[in-house]
């Protein structure tokens, strides 16, 4: 690690000529606060491509209401801008469920609000290239990748082309990108043909006139997805499909008098690539610049610790696997122990780690059992309707991490913060293995900081089933099973279950049952919220469509305000 007071990656001139260089590579510009932690892509992008050995600046957080001077200040990179709206989409970090203003923002200093503007990618962008035409510009992150072909935007309330179409950006990364950022990057330097760079994967790029690849699936164009909503849905599907497939084919998407290209990604990162994405020399600080300031999101993951990418879930309210993948993408525990020892050695560390997990924790290592049978798969997830039986859902190596965790000297706690998938050792009968039911021992007594919280998101089979979710029976099991624990250890943890209400599918009487619901007598119901559409999910696509992409059957949709707001009183309603 770098010194605490010290960041080699540069934010401001002074800090360029501190370090002697007389040329930048490739400038990032985020709609975040630069915190240099493998937690913020920012950080993992700059890091990744500085090991490498190119030179590369990030521009955190620039004015665009005034002379544009931020975005002026290093001048034109060598190679190209990389822009990101932060580790939110911008208008998810703005608005509530309801279209209301937030009044603060965890990703800048004190929480400010105000400090990026909507739609983050589209406005750095078209900065950048009326400042600077000629230099390639490629958007990433969460906001470019969840809208790189048409999609619904809940905040206009209306179908939008791809993010290259109203950015004018040269090229997107979509997902997690170190692997394709380097590639970019190198094909820059060496002044590839466009050609050439087209070929690479994981990326897409807006062009005029007619494709030329045979094999591509063709989509319906944009402009008819916005006179016929089934169009949109259909075209939803095989997006859908195709994403959560391991070799899927380019996707082409007509728009205006071009089209939009999506390559192909890359496959899975093997664990030897997981574990150079986290070996590299984070400071896993703020950067210097706001010295004396909180950032609010940063003291949420300080003590964090990420064990791999990916989620088989499925959800359909998820966006996770569309910008992470399906399959499990897991560091070695040796690249996990080191981090940790590391962590242990800073200064403002007590001992307790706050989270070992990623977007399911309990996921770690899992994989199916004969990789052939994955390779040509084509479901969504691998628990929804019924756990895929080719899935290995042994937790013996997730418990062996946490053993070798624990036993790191200064190790005082390892605490799981992520969500669990509690299908994955439960069924209705019981556990579905010894390593489940010691998992979940596990999990009460030494990984639980209090409170386990859960996400069965609602009570009523006929709403689950429209979430991708599992039977409510199974919380139940869960519940059992967990009271059985806190009796006979004489513990007294909190169980937590987290609960969505106007999703797609739900309606009043759904959420009088789920608050008439005897198997959460006891449990405060505090973790709540009102179903929010966002990009590139199934749940957004029926909120818009009225329709099951899957099969275009009607699916009743929630708008009204007001009725919104009862669903989510009966949270509260107390029997």
């Amino acid at each position: 690690m770098n010194s605490p007071t010290e960041c080699n990656i540069p934010t401001s001139v002074k800090e360029v000529e501190k370090l002697g260089w007389d040329y930048i590579d490739v400038i990032l510009v985020t709609g975040d606060a630069f915190v240099d932690h493998p937690s913020f892509g920012t950080a993992c992008i700059a890091r990744y491509l500085q090991k490498a050995g190119y030179r590369v600046a990030v521009v955190p957080q620039p004015n665009w209401r005034d002379d544009l001077r931020d975005f002026r200040k290093l001048g034109a990179p060598r190679l190209y801008f990389g822009v990101n709206a932060g580790a939110m989409d911008s208008m998810v970090n703005h608005y509530t469920a309801a279209r209301r203003l937030r009044h603060n923002d965890a990703y800048t200093p004190e929480g400010r609000f105000g400090a990026r503007p909507d739609r983050a990618v589209t406005v750095y962008t078209r900065i950048l290239k009326q400042l600077w035409p000629e230099v390639p510009v490629v958007i990433g992150g969460v906001e470019a990748s969840l809208r790189r072909l048409t999609h619904y935007d809940y905040w206009d309330d209306c179908l939008m082309p791809s993010i290259l179409v109203d950015s004018g950006a040269d090229y997107l990364c979509y997902g997690m990108g170190e692997r394709t950022m380097l590639e970019l990057t190198r094909a820059f330097e060496k002044r590839q043909k466009r050609s050439d760079i087209e070929k690479i994967a994981q990326i897409a790029f807006l062009r005029s006139g007619r494709p030329k690849d045979p094999d591509a699936l063709v989509l319906s164009s944009f402009e008819e997805c916005k006179k016929n909503p089934v169009c949109f849905a259909k075209n939803f599907h095989l997006i859908e499909t195709q994403a959560n497939m391991l070799h899927p084919q380019t996707i082409i998407e007509p728009v205006g008098d071009g089209y939009v290209q999506v390559n192909p990604p890359l496959p899975p990162a093997s664990e030897q690539e997981m574990d150079s994405f986290w070996d590299l020399p984070f400071t896993k600080r703020p950067h210097p610049r706001y010295k004396g300031k909180r950032i609010p999101a940063y003291d949420m993951i300080k003590d964090s610790i990420i064990t791999h990418r990916g989620c088989f879930g499925g959800c359909n309210f998820c966006t996770i696997a569309a910008h992470q993948g399906k399959f499990i993408q897991s560091r070695s525990e040796d690249s996990i122990v080191r981090e940790v020892n590391a962590l242990t050695r800073m200064e403002e560390f007590k001992g307790n780690i706050s989270d070992l997990g990623a977007p399911t924790a309990n996921m770690y290592g899992m994989r199916g059992k004969d990789p052939s049978k994955c390779a040509v798969c084509r479901r969504k997830s691998c628990l929804y309707p019924s756990p895929c039986p080719n899935m290995d859902r042994s937790h013996k190596r997730v418990l062996g991490l946490y053993k070798a965790v624990d036993a790191v000297k200064g190790v005082r706690h390892s605490y799981i913060g992520s969500g669990i998938r509690y299908d994955l050792f439960l069924d209705e009968n019981g556990f579905v293995d010894e390593s489940g039911r010691e998992y979940l021992r596990e999990l009460i007594l030494r990984h639980t900081s209090g409170r386990l919280k859960v996400a069965p998101e609602h009570t009523q089979d006929n709403v689950l089933s429209y979430m991708a979710k599992p039977s409510f029976k199974l919380f139940r099991r869960l519940r059992k099973e967990f009271d059985r624990i806190n009796a006979e250890n004489g513990t007294h943890i909190e169980l937590v279950p987290y609960f969505i209400s106007s999703h797609p599918g739900c309606k009043l009487e759904d959420m009088r049952a789920l608050a008439a619901e005897p198997c959460l007598k006891g449990i405060w119901m505090e973790q709540v919220q009102d179903f929010m559409p966002t990009p590139m999910t199934t749940s957004s696509v029926m909120f818009y469509t009225g329709l099951d992409p899957k099969n275009l059957k009607r699916v009743f949709v929630e708008r009204n305000p007001q009725r919104k707001r009862e669903q989510k009183a009966l949270f509260f309603t107390k029997k």
